[in-house]
């Protein structure tokens, strides 16, 4: 099973703020949708929290500390192994969609970063690690234009074996 990470994030590498995502792009939640459909999501609880409900047509996978935590619709598991060893026997592809510790985490393990750059530095407290230029490259970039929006850009990074 390859492991992905996918995540949206500004210049400054700026994820979240207060436990949100601080912008509304238009199209960029259609492409995380059309990525993630049908496979594991993995994602830390505020991250789960931040969304208000599991996501449709995927297995989702809460990562806490929390031992009494329930969320609807969801698998509750309190570390990162256990959240893989949760997904799916016939799971390809999981997504770690969150949040920064968690990220932080599931880096070294990564077989691929799916990556939206918002081209302006945002404030927020919650930041995407740097890639590694030794560790990963670039097989797709792709810059997204939305009517009405600056323009945004996507990658998708490969671990160098």
């Amino acid at each position: 099973m390859k492991i992905s990470l996918i995540a949206a994030m500004a210049k400054n590498r700026v994820i979240g703020r207060q436990g949100d995502i601080p912008w509304k792009i238009p199209g960029e939640q259609k492409l995380f949708k059309k990525i993630t459909l049908g496979h594991a999501v993995i994602m830390g609880r505020k991250t789960f929290e931040s969304l208000k409900r599991s996501l449709p047509d995927r297995t989702n996978i809460i990562v806490t500390r929390q031992k009494d935590y329930v969320a609807d619709g969801c698998i509750v598991v309190h570390d990162l192994l256990q959240a893989l060893k949760s997904c799916p026997q016939n799971e390809d592809e999981a997504f770690i969609c969150g949040g920064g510790q968690l990220y932080q985490a599931a880096f070294a393990m990564a077989d691929r970063i799916y990556l939206t750059v918002i081209p302006r530095d945002i404030a927020g407290d919650t930041y995407f690690p740097e890639i590694p230029a030794t560790e990963f490259r670039v097989i797709k970039s792709e810059t997204i234009a939305v009517a009405g929006i600056e323009p945004y850009d996507f990658y998708i990074y490969k671990r160098i074996k």
